[in-house]
C-alpha cells in the first residue's frame, strides 16, 4: 500500500489533540460577553462571538481588524499582529466587513494558519463583532533551511514515485520514459507546518503522469527543511466522483488574447432534450459564433471578461487539467444556434449551467464570480483519457473540466448539480480554501454538493419534499433511473458513528468523497429545517466568514450554527440545525466513539510515508510525539502486547522511518539533510551500526538473521535492490538502477532475497521489455528465474517465506482483478494462489506471508462509494490444496476504513496501520475474524 499519512484531517495530521474545554493559557483573560470556543493547541480562541467592541481607526477595513487584534493581545495571543498577520481578503455586504488574515511566522506562511475578524461599518465607525480561525502562538521553529531546493524536489519526487508504485505495482516506463523519470517536481518556496513548535518545510508541486497508466498527477508535498524527508503530501485536484487515479498537472498557464467580439443571443439543445437560451459572441475574425458570454462579469477596466466554454474534444486529460492546452478554442457555430454537434458534446449544457451558477451567486448572494472579483469563468468540454471516454469532472484552479461520458453516462455537464459543484471549488478556494484532505476536504466536497443541490433545485423548482432532491448527478444516466444513476445522496443518512472512514491520502484524498455526505447529509436536512433562501444564506456566511483551511466537522458545525445566529436565526430554527448535526453524530468529539475490534499496540504514530515490520514474534514501527512536532523515532515491540515498546534510534534530529524486524534485529531508515541511510540495532540493546548511505530512497523492506534487503532509487526514479550482509556491510550488492535495468519489491528469507526485475532485453528493438520475478541466494549469488512475463503485465510486492516465494501481478484481463502466484525457491512450479470464496476481482497491492499464511490488502475496485471501497485485509492458508488454491480463511479485522501495512509476525498473527479511530495506529489479531456483514 502507499505509504502515506493514515489521518482522518490534515488539521489531525498537525494540530495536537487539546480537549474542547481546554484552558487557551495561563493568565489570558476571558474574552469579553458573546460566545467563546477555545482553540486546541493554541492561546488563540477558535470562534468569538456576540461581542461589540470598537477597532481602531486605521483606514482599511484590513487596518482597522489588524489594529484591533494588536490592542487586544492579551485576548488573542498575537504578539506580533502587523508582522504576522498579512491581509488575504475582505468581504463586503452592506454595512458589514469580513477580513482574513494568513499566518505567517517570520516572514514564512503556516500552512492553514487564518484569522478572520467580522466588524460592522457605520460612517466610518467600525464595530468588531467576532472572529475566528486558527492562529497558531506556539510556533518558535527557526526559518533557515539546511536542505536546498534541488534535494527538496528530488524527495519529494521520489516519494510521490513510490507512493504510485506501491498503489499501482512498478510498470515498465512508456516509450520515452526510459532516461528520465515520468514525474517533475517545482519548489514552492518554505512553508511552516503547524505541528507543535511548528515544522519548517520546503514545499513541492510534483506533476507529471503516472507510469502505471499515463494518467496525470499533481500532488502537493512537504519535505522537511532540515532532514529532506517528505512529512506531508496529498492531491491537489478536485474531482466531482472518485477517480481510480487522480489527474493533475503543472502549474497553470493563462489563456491566450481572445479575438474580438460582438454579443449576441443564440440557442441550443440541452442532452435532455431542452431548448435553451445561450449569451454567445460573433467571432469577428474568425466570422463564427463562439460560446463566449460577454454580459454577465463587468468590466473591470483591466480588459475583457467573459464566462466562455471550450471545445476540448479528444484532447487527453492530462493535458488540460491546471494548464492551458495548446490549439484548444471556444466551441463554434456559423449560426447563434448552436446544433447537434454543441449538444453532444456536452457544450451547450456547459454553457448554459454555468450561467446559472454564476447567476445564483450574483443574485443571491451578491458575489462578483468565483473569486468575488470578477474573474473569468472556462469551461472546457470533451476531454478523454487517451482517447478513452474519460466519465469525471473536476475544477483544477482555473477552470472546470468535463470529460466525455460514456455508453450510459451522458457528459458530467449535462447535470446542473455537477456544474454547480465544480464551479462551487472555486467559491471555497477564494474563500474558506479548505485543504482538500481528509475532514477539510470531506467538508469541502459537502459544501460543493450542497450548493449544487441548491442551484439545481432552485433553477428546476424540484421541492424540498421530493424524495429525489438530494441526488446529485441523478440525471446523467441514459438508461439508469435517477435514484440508480446518481453518484451521492446527500438523504443517505450517514453518521459519523455508523459511516465515517478513516482512510489515509492515496485513497480518496483522506475520504473527501467517501465522508462527505455526512456533513452534506445535515446541511441538506437544514435547508429543509430552515427553507432554501435562509438555509443558503447561512451556509454561504459560514464558508466566507467563519470557515478556514484546516476546519474539519466540528469547527464546521460550530461556523454554520455561528453564521445561523448573525441571520437571527433563534429558538425554534436554532434547536433544528443543531438537531440536523446531531442526528448525523457530528458533535464534539466525536471521534472517540469510533471502535475497533483488533488489539492496539502503538497509539496515534503521528507518521507520514512509513511502513512496519514484523518477524520473530516483534513488531517495529516509526511514531512522531503527540503533536507530530518531533523528528520520527522507530519503536518495538512485542506482538502479543506484553511489556513496554522499546526506543530503537537515536534522537538525533533525523527522520527514522520504514523500520523492519525479524525479532532479533531491527534495521530501518534515516533521512537527513545530506543522506538517507540504512542502520541497525540488536533489540537486546547495543549500538546503532550505519550499513548504506545514499543520496535518496532506500527504504527498509527486510532482514533475516544476517541478511538485510532494501529497495533504493537513483536520481530521476531509476529503482533498484541492495542486499549486504550484518557482518560485513561494505559489500553491497544491487541489481537494477539502471535506464534499461530496474528493479522493484524485494523480500528476504532465508538467506534468500527475492525481487522484480524489468528490462530490455533487445537493444535491436526499443519496445522489447520482459518482466522477470527473481531468487538470489546472497552467500553464493547465484540467482533464479522464477517467472516471466510481458512488460505490459504490472508486476507488485513480494515475499518469502522460507519454503516459497509469493507476488503480486495484474491478470491480464480487464477488470479481473489481481493474481497471487507461489512458486518453489528453485522455480520448479508456479501457480497460481487463489483463495477459494470472498475473493473476486480485487484489487490486491500489499502482500506479507509466514510459513502458514498469506495476508494481502485489497479493495473492491466495483464497490459502491463506502466501507468496501477501501483497502481491507485478507488471509489464506499459505500451502494450498493439491492443485494450487488456497484456502480462504477470510477477512482479518472487521475494522472500518483503511487496513494497510500488513506485516506476518508468524502463524496467522498479524500487525497492521490502521485508521478506523481517524488516527494511525499499529494494531494486531492473533487470527482473523472471518466474515463481515
Amino acid at each position: 500500500m502507499a505509504r502515506v499519512a493514515v489521518l482522518t484531517g490534515v488539521a489531525a495530521l498537525l494540530v495536537p489533540a487539546v480537549p474542547a474545554g481546554a484552558a487557551t493559557g495561563a493568565g489570558v483573560p476571558p474574552p469579553g460577553p458573546g460566545q467563546v470556543v477555545p482553540g486546541e493547541g493554541t492561546g488563540t480562541p477558535a470562534l468569538v462571538r456576540g461581542i461589540r467592541e470598537h477597532a481602531p481607526d486605521s483606514g482599511s477595513a484590513a487596518g482597522a481588524a489588524r489594529a484591533y487584534l494588536e490592542a487586544q493581545e492579551g485576548r488573542y495571543r498575537i504578539a506580533h499582529a502587523r508582522r504576522d498577520l498579512v491581509p488575504a481578503g475582505t468581504t463586503a455586504s452592506g454595512t458589514r466587513e469580513s477580513v482574513r488574515f494568513q499566518q505567517r511566522h517570520r516572514g514564512v506562511p503556516v500552512l492553514g494558519g487564518q484569522y478572520v475578524v467580522r466588524m460592522e461599518n457605520r460612517g466610518g465607525e467600525r464595530i468588531v463583532t467576532g472572529t475566528s480561525g486558527r492562529y497558531f502562538t506556539g510556533l518558535t521553529t527557526g526559518t533557515t533551511a539546511e536542505v536546498g531546493e534541488e534535494l527538496a524536489v528530488e524527495r519529494a519526487v521520489d516519494r510521490v514515485l513510490d507512493d504510485l508504485g506501491a498503489e499501482n505495482f512498478a510498470t515498465a516506463p512508456r516509450e520515452g520514459e526510459e532516461e528520465s523519470s515520468p514525474l517533475r517536481g517545482t519548489a514552492r518556496g518554505l512553508v511552516v507546518l503547524p505541528r507543535g513548535t511548528g515544522v519548517l518545510t520546503r514545499h513541492v508541486t510534483v506533476h507529471g503522469v503516472d507510469p502505471a497508466g499515463g494518467e496525470p498527477v499533481l500532488r502537493e508535498v512537504y519535505v522537511d527543511a532540515r532532514t529532506g524527508y517528505p512529512v506531508l503530501g496529498y492531491s491537489g485536484i478536485k474531482t466531482f466522483r472518485t477517480p481510480v487515479r487522480t489527474p493533475g498537472p503543472p502549474a497553470p498557464e493563462a489563456a491566450g488574447p481572445r479575438p474580438t467580439t460582438a454579443r449576441e443571443t443564440g440557442g441550443g439543445v440541452r442532452l435532455d432534450g431542452t431548448a435553451v437560451d445561450l449569451d454567445v459572441s460573433r467571432d469577428e475574425e474568425r466570422g463564427l459564433y463562439v460560446l463566449r458570454d460577454r454580459t454577465r462579469i463587468p468590466d473591470d477596466g483591466q480588459g475583457e471578461r467573459a464566462l466562455t466554454t471550450w471545445d476540448a474534444r479528444g484532447t487527453h486529460v492530462g493535458d488540460v487539467s491546471g494548464k492551458w492546452p495548446e490549439g484548444v478554442r471556444e466551441f463554434s457555430s456559423p449560426t447563434p444556434e448552436f446544433g447537434g454537434e454543441a449538444t453532444g458534446a456536452g457544450a451547450v449544457d456547459a454553457h448554459w449551467a454555468a450561467a446559472r451558477v454564476h447567476d445564483y451567486y450574483r443574485h443571491e448572494h451578491g458575489r462578483n464570480s468565483l473569486d468575488g472579483r470578477g474573474m473569468d469563468i472556462d469551461s472546457l468540454v470533451g476531454v478523454t483519457e487517451f482517447g478513452e471516454p474519460y466519465v469525471n469532472a473536476f475544477w483544477d484552479g482555473h477552470k472546470t473540466v468535463y470529460g466525455t461520458g460514456d455508453e450510459e453516462y451522458r457528459p458530467l455537464s449535462a447535470a446542473l448539480d455537477v456544474v454547480g459543484h465544480e464551479m462551487t471549488h472555486g467559491v471555497i478556494e477564494h474563500s474558506a480554501n479548505l485543504v482538500y484532505a481528509g475532514q477539510s476536504g470531506a467538508l469541502s466536497e459537502a459544501v460543493a454538493d450542497y450548493f449544487g443541490n441548491a442551484v439545481e433545485t432552485d433553477v428546476l423548482g424540484i421541492p424540498a419534499t421530493d424524495p429525489d432532491s438530494g441526488l446529485l448527478g441523478e440525471r446523467l444516466c441514459r438508461t439508469r433511473t435517477p435514484r440508480e444513476c446518481a453518484l451521492r445522496d446527500l438523504d443517505d443518512g450517514r453518521t459519523t458513528t455508523g459511516s465515517f472512514l478513516g482512510l489515509d491520502f492515496l485513497n480518496d484524498n483522506g475520504g473527501v468523497h467517501l465522508n462527505s455526505t455526512i456533513f452534506g447529509g445535515a446541511l441538506w436536512d437544514a435547508r429543509e429545517e430552515l427553507g432554501a433562501d435562509l438555509a443558503d444564506k447561512v451556509v454561504y456566511r459560514a464558508l466566507t466568514e467563519y470557515l478556514t483551511p484546516l476546519d474539519g466537522f466540528t469547527e464546521g458545525r460550530n461556523a454554520v450554527l455561528a453564521a445561523a445566529q448573525d441571520l437571527s436565526v433563534a429558538g425554534d430554527g436554532l434547536r433544528a440545525l443543531r438537531r440536523a448535526f446531531t442526528a448525523h453524530g457530528i458533535v464534539p468529539g466525536w471521534e472517540s466513539a469510533l471502535g475497533i475490534d483488533s488489539d492496539p499496540l502503538l497509539d496515534r504514530v503521528n507518521t507520514t510515508g512509513t511502513s512496519l515490520g514484523a518477524g520473530g514474534g516483534w513488531w517495529a514501527a516509526s511514531k512522531s510525539n503527540e503533536d507530530g512536532s518531533e523528528p520520527y523515532s522507530v519503536w518495538a515491540g512485542r506482538a502479543d502486547g506484553k511489556g513496554w515498546p522499546r526506543l530503537m534510534s537515536p534522537n538525533d534530529g533525523r527522520h527514522h522511518v520504514n523500520p523492519a524486524t525479524d525479532g532479533t534485529t531491527v534495521v530501518w531508515q534515516a533521512y537527513g539533510p545530506g543522506a538517507v541511510e540504512i542502520l541497525a540495532r540488536p533489540l537486546a540493546g547495543g549500538p546503532v551500526r550505519k550499513l548504506w548511505a545514499g543520496r535518496g530512497g532506500g527504504s527498509a523492506t527486510g532482514v533475516d538473521g544476517d541478511l538485510v534487503a532494501f529497495g533504493y532509487a537513483n536520481v530521476g526514479g531509476r529503482s533498484g535492490v541492495a542486499y549486504l550482509s550484518l557482518k560485513d556491510p561494505a559489500d553491497v550488492r544491487t541489481v537494477g538502477g539502471g535506464t534499461y535495468r530496474r528493479a522493484y519489491s524485494p523480500s528476504v528469507s532465508g538467506g534468500k532475497v527475492a525481487y522484480q526485475e524489468w528490462r530490455r532485453v533487445s537493444l535491436a528493438t526499443r519496445a522489447a521489455y520482459e518482466w522477470r520475478t527473481l531468487v538470489v541466494d546472497a552467500a553464493t549469488g547465484g540467482t533464479t528465474v522464477v517467472h516471466e512475463a510481458p512488460s505490459t503485465t504490472s508486476h507488485g510486492p513480494t515475499a518469502l517465506n522460507g519454503t516459497h516465494v509469493l507476488w503480486l501481478a495484474e491478470r491480464d484481463t480487464a477488470g479481473s482483478g489481481t493474481a497471487l502466484f507461489r512458486a518453489p525457491l528453485d522455480g520448479s512450479g508456479v501457480v497460481e494462489l487463489a483463495p477459494e470464496a470472498g475473493w473476486g476481482p480485487l484489487r490486491v497491492h500489499d502482500l506479507t506471508a509466514s510459513g502458514d499464511s498469506v495476508t494481502v490488502a485489497a479493495y473492491d475496485p466495483d464497490a459502491p462509494l463506502g466501507n468496501e471501497a477501501t483497502p481491507k485485509l485478507h488471509q489464506f492458508t499459505a500451502a494450498g490444496a493439491p492443485g494450487g488454491q488456497g484456502t480462504y480463511r477470510g477477512r482479518v479485522s472487521c475494522n472500518r476504513g483503511s487496513q494497510t501495512h500488513p506485516a506476518a509476525v508468524g502463524g496467522s498473527r498479524v500487525v497492521w496501520l490502521d485508521a478506523t479511530t481517524g488516527t494511525t495506529g499499529v494494531v494486531t489479531r492473533a487470527r482473523p475474524t472471518g466474515r463481515c456483514g
